[in-house]
């Protein structure tokens, strides 16, 4: 099992920028794909993008453009970078990983950060 610990949530304006970070820890970081999911209240968790193991990158409609995922193997660590946020971008931020290769469904992931806070303001 990874364990995994978000952090860099909090508020931040709208059009601002913030960055997240998702420190893994207990296994070799190197093979496994790496997710964000978010959640808001009443609503599903929902994707926002992944890294493969390979360095692949995937992103939701909503974020593609504005958010940058990656990952520093060396310091096992993935990254979400969220620039031009806005208040839609509020949620609960969850890190995910898979052994080899993951797609953007959340079932597919075994292992979970315990998620951050991101509040966008007007």
């Amino acid at each position: 099992q990874l364990q995994l610990v978000e952090s860099g949530g909090g508020l931040v304006q709208t059009g601002g920028s913030l960055r997240l970070s998702c420190a893994a820890s207990g296994h070799n970081f190197r093979p496994y794909t790496m997710g964000w999911f978010r959640r808001t209240p009443g609503k599903e968790r929902e994707f926002v993008s992944r890294i493969s193991w390979k360095g692949t990158t995937y992103y939701a409609d909503s974020v593609k453009g504005r958010f940058s995922v990656s990952r520093d193997n060396d310091k096992n660590t993935a990254y979400l970078q969220m620039n031009s946020v806005n208040p839609e971008d509020t949620a609960v931020y969850y890190c995910a990983a898979r052994l080899g290769d993951a797609g953007a469904d959340n079932s597919e992931y075994d292992n979970w950060g315990q998620g951050t806070q991101v509040t966008v303001s007007t």
